[in-house]
């Protein structure tokens, strides 16, 4: 007999959305960061720390930069849990609602840019890098003067968390 308490639904639907974000994380990843960028504004940098360490070093540094830390998935976590290893990523995705409602005032259209992505991959040679479009890049298709100004609030403000991430 099945279990369908509401309960059970939820755990069964979040498994979903779990191996969903893994199997999607796991094709970006076999694009690395250090392979090009697709998009103008998109910084890469290399992180002396393991990978493990960087990612947590990321989130602290998000924290003590007064941003929400709005939702994290990861591929290899995701693999891990199914006996599977493969090099560590994660993407990081970091706003705050102060922000989202400036940013939505100016540009309900832009919203799709929220939170903004920081991607946390090992290569090969387990060498570790962030890369993430800069707020600046990522609103200025909108064409909005309000957005350039958060943007280029915003621009120190990731700047920071990553300098800080990578900081020995």
């Amino acid at each position: 007999m099945f279990d369908l308490s509401p309960l059970t639904l939820l755990r069964h639907r979040m498994r979903i959305v779990v191996v969903t974000l893994a199997v999607l994380l796991a094709v970006a990843g076999l694009a690395r960061a250090s392979d090009g960028a697709p998009y103008p504004g998109t910084l890469s940098i290399a992180s002396p720390h393991s990978f493990a360490d960087t990612v947590s070093r990321l989130e602290s540094a998000t924290e003590m930069n007064h941003m929400g830390l709005v939702a994290k998935a990861s591929a290899s976590a995701g693999a891990a849990a199914r006996g599977e290893k493969i090099a560590g990523n994660a993407v990081l995705m970091v706003f705050r609602n102060d922000y989202a409602v400036r940013m939505l005032a100016a540009s309900v259209a832009a919203g799709i840019e929220a939170p903004i992505r920081l991607y946390v991959s090992e290569g090969r040679d387990g060498k570790v890098a962030i890369t993430y479009r800069t707020p600046s890049s990522l609103f200025a298709p909108y064409r909005s003067a309000e957005l350039d100004v958060l943007a280029r609030e915003l621009d120190p403000v990731f700047a920071r968390i990553v300098g800080e991430a990578v900081a020995k």
